[in-house]
């Protein structure tokens, strides 16, 4: 016990002194240091800003993916992704309101239908507006979303029968006109015209990170047809059970083609939308990211490998009399091996370091415009890909030096 603590104890005394050695080597060559490290630096930049960006991506993917609804199927004249024709799609008959009740008394699975008329308008409140998306819709809407009414009500059917001018509006409107005052009861006006607010959504943030969905009223149909129906876009909002959901599309598949009185030789000239088409696009965007940072990854590495063992043999060459001084006295070849093995892998593990906190310090610029988030895993994997790094290049310069023939290092001039 005693001889193996001894030998533990030189081990770790031998690892500082080469350590030591190292650092003192890499830091009275400052600038060669750098330059040599140079790719090394921007591999790992380029390997843990992509992951931190691809993970800042995939929470703001599934935030919005919630928002959307996995269980919710969105009908409409097109596509959200597709192939198909513009002039084609363009020409396809409009949804119309009268599919709701049709769906509702079809399908077995439609838990809320509600039709979504949507357009652009003007919210104002005397000096102050704001340019937004304006939705008509029945109470069923309420089922169909993500968010709940943090104040007040959602419209009833009352509402809806009578034409009522009433909106429940999303939070970024009444940060934008109220502030801190409660805005139940308050009057507001959207194009023109005056409605009353009965309800305030509660917070969402953006979608995919890109813009807010916060910045939204929501009117009942019957007042958005009286007085706004001339503009704007119709689709359906259906939500159906999440385990039934494959169930639940072909059979409203079905029922449409009736509704639309399409034979069985025609095309479709609807759309069944779910969020399996924006992760399949997601999917394959991030792909070609990760793809593209990959390969940025290993052409810096390879590259600030090479750099790095042409500079190690470089080294090898300029130290030949200090190696023959040191076999002298006592040295061995792993000694000599490990003296030179660690100050390769020293440079990568600063190297690796200085790129790492170069990413950190963007990803904290970049989550002001978009999420980023840096995992803890992504950066300890940065810097053991760094050290894998300096073992592979440093491992045939320092194989070199410890075979050195004692005699002729010392003769060497």
């Amino acid at each position: 016990n005693n001889r193996r603590r001894r030998n533990q104890s030189k081990m770790i005394s031998i690892f500082f002194e080469n350590f030591s050695m190292a650092l003192s080597s890499v830091l009275s060559n400052k600038t060669r240091s750098l330059l040599t490290a140079l790719g090394i630096i921007i591999g790992v930049f380029s390997v843990t800003l992509m992951g931190t960006l691809i993970s800042g991506l995939d929470r703001s993917f599934e935030g919005s993916m919630s928002m959307l609804g996995r269980d919710i199927l969105y009908i409409s004249r097109f596509e959200w992704f597709g192939d198909q024709e513009w002039w084609e799609v363009r020409n396809r008959p409009r949804m119309r309101i009268e599919y709701v009740n049709k769906i509702k008394n079809k399908s077995r699975y439609a838990l809320a239908v509600a039709p979504v008329m949507q357009r652009g308008a003007e919210l104002s409140l005397k000096e102050n507006n704001i340019r937004t998306e304006i939705f008509g819709t029945n109470i069923d809407y309420i089922k169909t979303i993500s968010a709940d009414i943090k104040e007040g009500r959602f419209f009833s059917n009352s509402d809806d029968r009578k034409g009522r001018r009433v909106a429940v509006v999303g939070h970024g409107i009444k940060d934008a006109f109220f502030e801190e005052k409660n805005p139940i009861g308050e009057d507001i006006k959207i194009d023109g015209e005056k409605f009353r607010i009965i309800g305030v959504l509660e917070k969402q943030g953006k979608f995919l990170g890109l813009f807010s969905v916060d910045n939204q009223a929501i009117i009942p149909q019957g007042a958005y047809m009286r007085l706004f129906s001339r503009r704007g876009w119709t689709r359906l909002s259906v939500k159906v059970p999440e385990q039934k959901i494959v169930e639940a599309k072909d059979e409203i598949y079905s029922i449409m083609r009736q509704i639309r009185g399409l034979k069985p030789n025609q095309k479709d000239d609807f759309a069944i939308n779910q969020t399996k088409a924006f992760e399949k696009q997601y999917n394959s965007m991030k792909i070609a990211i990760a793809g593209t940072g990959f390969f940025i990854t290993m052409l810096s590495l390879v590259v600030g490998g090479i750099g790095i063992m042409n500079i190690m043999f470089v080294s090898v060459k300029e130290r030949t009399r200090e190696i023959g001084v040191r076999k002298a006295i006592g040295a061995t070849k792993n000694m000599i091996l490990s003296q030179f093995l660690m100050e390769a892998i020293t440079i990568c593990l600063a190297a690796g370091i200085i790129g790492l906190i170069f990413a950190y310090v963007t990803s904290l610029i970049i989550n002001n415009f978009f999420p980023s988030t840096m995992p803890l895993g992504l950066s300890v994997l940065a810097v053991l890909m760094s050290i894998i790094v300096g073992v592979i290049s440093g491992i045939i310069p320092s194989y070199k030096a410890a075979n050195l023939d004692p005699i002729d290092s010392l003769r060497y001039e």
